[in-house]
């Protein structure tokens, strides 16, 4: 049953695997973790002994390290769910990570390879669930609003294509850590895919002021400039800024939003507020600090 045998999970040294692995283990449960590098694992320092495997790379380790799987979290790129698949027990039931980046009208490699996962998925005929989830934040060293928030400490205004007009969802990464445990605990029958997302649907200039908020600056302004400019700019990598990629500003050019309805219904979660996730993110930041 649900929640009695050891959770098998694949990329536990990752963000969300990391989250995931701390939440089961505060839970009193049991996990497996499946791993690249067992030096990295360690340094976690949480107590279960790991396994390792390199995926794609290796599938006779994989199959060895999913031998007694009952359950498995894919918290690696969904990329690697055909090899997962191929790899795990029959009766095993998959709950694994992909993308609402399979939506987007420029799929890039990244969303390729969670439409290749999810057809794999699909036709598996597996017990279990491929949740998608808008972007995450507020994981333990995650690039998105710590990203911005450097940006902010180095612009006195924001140049923003649609002069961030376009909506997004952000999901907090304590309510993805906690739809996989959710999506853990239900029964499935069959392949199935789900929306997860944020309370919250707002405009990206909005978004940018509450991560100011939470960060302790003050909002910047937001100055309109045309995509393409800016993806010409970010390609020459200004000293002092972070790091930011074409690809990503041809991503605020178009609305992320998602019917969080699902999810409410079949995982019984209610995800927290903007303000709240961005609160518990910055907070947790200075405690660490």
């Amino acid at each position: 049953m649900p929640g009695t045998a050891p959770i098998h999970i694949i990329g536990a040294t990752g963000r969300s695997g990391l989250a995931l692995c701390h939440a089961l283990t505060t839970q009193g449960r049991s996990i497996v973790p499946v791993v690249r590098s067992l030096p990295r694992w360690q340094a976690t320092g949480l107590a279960a002994s790991a396994r390792i495997a390199r995926l794609e790379q290796n599938p006779a380790a994989l199959r060895a390290a999913l031998a007694d799987a009952t359950s498995i979290v894919l918290t690696a790129h969904a990329r690697h769910l055909p090899a997962v698949l191929a790899a795990a027990p029959t009766n095993a039931r998959i709950v694994a990570l992909g993308s609402t980046r399979i939506f987007t009208r420029w799929p890039d490699a990244h969303a390729h390879g969670v439409m290749e996962g999810a057809r794999a998925f699909a036709r598996s005929g597996r017990h279990g669930v491929l949740l998608h989830p808008t972007m995450i934040y507020g994981a333990q060293g995650e690039d998105n609003v710590q990203r911005l928030a450097a940006l902010m400490r180095r612009l006195p205004v924001l140049p923003l294509p649609r002069g961030g007009r376009a909506l997004i969802q952000p999901i907090w990464q304590g309510d993805v850590t906690r739809a996989l445990i959710a999506a853990l605990d239900r029964q499935w029958n069959g392949p199935h895919e789900l929306v997860i997302a944020g309370a919250d649907q707002v405009a990206y200039r909005d978004f940018t002021r509450q991560v100011a908020r939470a960060a302790g600056l003050r909002p910047r302004g937001v100055i309109p400039v045309p995509g393409a400019v800016l993806m010409a700019l970010v390609r020459l990598r200004l000293p002092g800024l972070p790091r930011i990629t074409p690809a990503e500003i041809r991503r605020l050019l178009e609305d992320k939003i998602f019917d969080i309805e699902p999810m409410r219904t079949q995982l019984g979660l209610q995800p927290v507020t903007l303000a709240a996730g961005l609160a518990r993110t910055f907070g947790q930041q200075r405690a660490d600090s």
